[in-house]
């Protein structure tokens, strides 16, 4: 028999329980809310930990997405430190790691993301650092300011903790698959341009390689190896090579795992049990926006609204998760840009703008229609391109009318 019992069980400490949480209050839920969280933190804003947390320009506090306080005011119990070790679909409860066990009506999995390490030799120096939390921050601030850095990896977390680094007075280098920065994710235009900032800044980028095994002296590490045969000199390192959803505990509970490596869910981001709900990082769901399933990792506003859809749907609202997937990324002040919608594959690039003057945005088309859009310093634009998105509506006939500055975008 079961230790306690509530109402609402929300399991992952992150935003997509914080902001479940907030809803399940602000939509007239009355029933006790235990949020359960293994870090050390409240739920917290991510994005910080690679940029203004990381320069430490923003506090830990400025972080948080609720103070302390409030988690009284609206009687949530949110547990700090404690993890869910397991589910019992059959029975509805949960065995914490406190020893603890709650039974539920209904419950959200946003168990998050975990970082993919590397497997070389040397990986187990001092020295080299992931970076998933704040902690994770903290310890990469205190160890790299001032120092060479080698940061592996050409996504976001490499480019823009190279970017944080430089600003706190080290000297950085990139090592990536990629033979330009970011431009898996958007094309080799828009990551020639986040590249040259980069370079700009005194940042090394070393792309079309590959690490090969890590060198030291003493224990920590001296020297990162390419499979090109380069040794660069590193005081620290920094992986930055993607991240996992954490679905262990939902696969042992013998939830479906689907092809993209998420927990199965439907558009209303409920699994094949009723009144479980999965969310954010681990959700692969039925998306109403652009077809077919989806997933979005590390994208913290997906983790953000999704909390909000799983809500309403625990009281019953039948609400669709309808919204257009929203991206940022900044490198210092350098540069910064916004992105709307899913990650994957486009067949042509519209650039409505100058990139060389650092203005512009990129309309990724697929078969005719708007699949995504980049903008820097071109806010604005991305609404239109939310909004194509959305309808769906064929565009290949106004191609000119998306490059053209002087139409209107709100007439397409």
């Amino acid at each position: 028999m079961a230790d306690r019992h509530v109402e609402y069980a929300l399991i992952g400490g992150g935003l997509a329980a914080g902001n479940c949480a907030r809803w399940l209050r602000e939509s007239g839920a009355d029933g006790t809310i235990l949020l359960i969280g293994r870090e050390a933190d409240l739920p917290y804003n991510r994005p910080p930990c690679s940029k203004g947390y990381l320069q430490d320009k923003e506090s830990r506090e400025e972080t948080l997405f609720r103070p302390p306080e409030w988690y009284e005011e609206q009687n949530v119990e949110a547990l700090t430190r404690v993890s869910a070790k397991r589910l019992d679909i059959s029975d509805r409860t949960i065995e914490l790691s406190s020893a603890q066990e709650v039974s539920f009506d209904k419950a959200l999995i946003a168990t998050g993301s975990g970082v993919r390490r590397v497997s070389v030799p040397g990986a187990e120096l001092e020295g080299i650092h992931y970076l998933r939390t704040l902690g994770n921050s903290d310890a990469i601030r205190a160890d790299a300011a001032g120092k060479r850095v080698v940061l592996i990896g050409g996504s976001y977390i490499a480019t823009e903790v190279a970017a944080s680094l430089t600003e706190l007075g080290s000297s950085c280098s990139l090592v990536m698959l990629e033979p330009i920065a970011l431009c898996r994710g958007f094309g080799e235009q828009a990551g020639r341009f986040f590249q040259e900032r980069l370079e700009e800044h005194g940042i090394e980028v070393h792309g079309n390689d590959e690490l090969d095994s890590f060198d030291g002296a003493g224990g920590r590490i001296t020297h990162v190896i390419t499979k090109r045969g380069r040794r660069i000199e590193s005081d620290v390192v920094v992986v930055g090579v993607g991240a996992v959803p954490d679905v262990r505990l939902s696969r042992t509970a013998g939830l479906e795992i689907g092809e993209l490596g998420g927990v199965v869910v439907d558009s209303r981001l409920q699994t094949a049990v009723p009144g479980i709900f999965a969310a954010g990082d681990i959700a692969e769901y039925e998306s109403v926006v652009h077809g077919g399933r989806s997933q979005r990792i590390e994208h913290w506003d997906v983790a953000f609204n999704q909390g909000r859809t799983a809500a309403l749907n625990m009281l019953g609202r039948d609400q669709p998760h309808d919204v257009v997937p929203y991206f940022f990324s900044d490198l210092s002040d350098w540069a910064s840009l916004e992105y709307v919608g899913p990650a994957g594959e486009w067949d042509h690039e519209v650039v409505r703008g100058s990139i060389d003057e650092g203005e512009f945005t990129i309309f990724y088309l697929k078969e005719g229609r708007v699949a995504a859009a980049l903008a820097v310093g071109r806010s604005d634009d991305l609404e239109h391109a939310g909004r194509l998105l959305s309808t769906g509506a064929a565009v290949q006939d106004r191609v000119h009318e998306l490059e053209d500055l002087s139409s209107d975008l709100g007439a397409i």
